[in-house]
């Protein structure tokens, strides 16, 4: 027997329609790629959205069609979303950190026949637009008086091109499971894979994403996502904040440490979400020219594992609580976050920043688990790590165009490519990806933790872990830092630093100072390109000065 209730599907554009009514006149303020500070509303946006869906349809964009966005956090970027969504098209978020090449494939990969391009990106598509071949129209995000002279294929100011059109426009009608987003992930070897999330696995993570103990945001909050709409669907922030009426900051494309701050402080956020090396930013700016950060309660802080340095600083200092989480583009991309629970809360202070080093527990949408090599499921005991793999509604069961083949295993597990433990209480720690765990005379050792640690160090910004050839152990670790602004740190009080910190066999053989240390598109410590550099490096057979690239 089923149930009698009313048919109403998940279709991502009802969130903007509800924003809309509910909260209409909540602010969505943006920093303008042009320079000023712009504000709107989500009435606005609703409005201006279906004059983008209607544009669209004038333009031949139909149900299914692919459409690119290179763009930053703006309110302009949120209205080609949500009228992309309305229509029935596909928004795919391009990461303009890619190489141009990677750009040029992306585009073609996905067929795109429209692609909304700031004005930062406009060189970019310049120096491709020759290789584009489903292209036919570009429309600048912007107005008639910053407009640049381009070439590019029918380009037009947005402000023009939204213009020719009211807003009287009735969303298509079409099944929750249809598509909604293109999103390619850069954590696979050899070309991305898409990621096409549908309306559906859109908004139930839109609802988890926005439960009491994950994000928590409602009506009251000034969400600012300082993580970029196209990093794996802006985490859920440019849904999650208009179904909840949380008001919206977007910090467009000044992600330094000073302009991250101005924005926080002059427009009272309450909750913001990025990687680690944004807050690493904002904590040296703050460092070094004072501050306070009285309005904000609460950072979300996920794309890598988080030093517990940061979250020392946060909360010690400023009084910020730091939510650690985890997830992918595969994933939509939240899988846990670290809330502590009240059966944990009997912890001291201590133990409870132990605690707040893990990823954390999954929502009710995620089920998890860690097998050996072999498939088998290994026990929550907090100690025995192994192959992390999840599934759930806002998963993906395969990539776009059937890229890598069959990704799940026989029960409908994603192998998400870390490893990781889970704790009795469902806590769960990666300790490394699977690629860049170091394996030491039959050990592993976490590269992750051995950062982490070394983060904590007072004179050391940034750090990095990989694994270099041992004819003994086979593999041993190699700690490459990156000095705070001034400072010089000694290798050998580095690694007395760490001493009491890890175990004596996971303390690195030696120290590199370097000038920075390469990071990925999407802001992550690039490993390969590290092993490349340190290819050859050889580890020095008793202690010596560390080396200054």
């Amino acid at each position: 027997m089923q149930g009698l209730m009313q048919e109403w599907p998940l279709v991502c554009h009802k969130i903007i329609d509800y924003a809309a009514a509910i909260h209409g006149a909540r602010p969505v303020v943006s920093r303008s790629v042009e320079g000023p500070i712009r504000t709107t509303t989500y009435a606005d946006i609703a409005r201006r959205a279906r004059q983008v869906a209607k544009r669209l349809e004038r333009d031949g964009i139909r149900l299914g069609d692919r459409v690119a966005t290179l763009a930053w956090n703006t309110e302009r970027h949120l209205e080609v979303w949500y009228g992309l969504l309305g229509l029935g098209a596909i928004y795919h978020t391009v990461n303009p950190r890619l190489f141009r090449e990677q750009i040029a494939w992306l585009i073609n990969d996905a067929e795109d026949q429209i692609v909304f391009v700031d004005l930062t990106f406009v060189p970019i598509l310049e120096a491709i637009a020759g290789e584009l071949s489903t292209v036919e129209r570009v429309v600048v995000l912007t107005d008639a008086a910053h407009m640049p002279e381009t070439a590019l294929p029918n380009a037009v100011a947005y402000e023009d091109w939204i213009a020719e059109v009211d807003a009287d426009f009735r969303w298509a009608d079409f099944d929750e499971g249809t598509a909604a987003g293109l999103c390619y992930t850069s954590g696979t070897t050899g070309h991305p894979k898409g990621v096409l999330y549908s309306h559906r696995s859109n908004m139930l993570h839109a609802m988890t994403v926005s439960g009491v103990d994950m994000m928590n945001i409602g009506c009251q909050d000034m969400v600012m996502p300082v993580v970029p709409m196209f990093h794996a669907n802006g985490w859920g922030l440019p849904f999650a904040a208009p179904l909840n009426g949380s008001a919206l900051v977007m910090p467009g494309p000044k992600m330094d440490g000073a302009s991250i701050y101005e924005m926080l402080t002059r427009y009272g956020v309450t909750v913001t979400a990025a990687v680690p090396t944004v807050w690493l930013m904002l904590l040296a700016h703050l460092d070094e020219h004072g501050g306070a950060l009285p309005d904000l309660r609460r950072v979300v802080i996920g794309g890598s594992a988080c030093p517990r340095a940061i979250t020392e600083a946060f909360q010690e200092r400023y009084g910020v609580h730091v939510c650690h989480a985890w997830g992918m583009t595969e994933m939509s991309p939240l899988g846990t976050v670290c809330t502590v629970r009240p059966e944990l809360g009997h912890l001291s202070e201590e133990e409870t920043l132990r605690l707040q080093e893990k990823q954390g527990y999954p929502a009710l949408t995620v089920e998890m688990k860690v097998t050996d090599d072999e498939g088998r499921d290994l026990p929550w005991d907090g100690t025995t790590f192994g192959r992390l793999k999840v599934r759930g509604p806002a998963v993906a069961r395969e990539y776009y165009k059937g890229a890598g083949g069959e990704i799940l295993d026989a029960d409908g597990f994603f192998d998400t490519g870390d490893v990781a433990t889970i704790d009795p209480y469902g806590y769960m720690e990666i300790t490394d990806r699977s690629k860049d765990v170091i394996k030491s005379g039959g050990e592993w050792i976490s590269s992750i933790e051995l950062e982490n640690v070394a983060v904590g160090h007072p004179d050391v910004a940034e750090a990095a872990v990989i694994g270099v050839g041992h004819p003994t152990w086979g593999e041993r670790p190699l700690l490459i830092v990156v000095a705070k602004h001034g400072h010089a740190p000694d290798k050998a009080e580095i690694i007395d630093y760490m001493r009491d910190k890890v175990a004596k066999f996971w303390l690195p053989d030696d120290v590199v100072l370097v000038e920075e240390i390469p990071h990925t598109a999407t802001g992550k410590i690039k490993k390969t390109a590290l092993r490349e550099q340190f290819g050859d490096y050889e580890l020095p057979a008793e202690a010596a000065r560390p080396v200054t690239l």
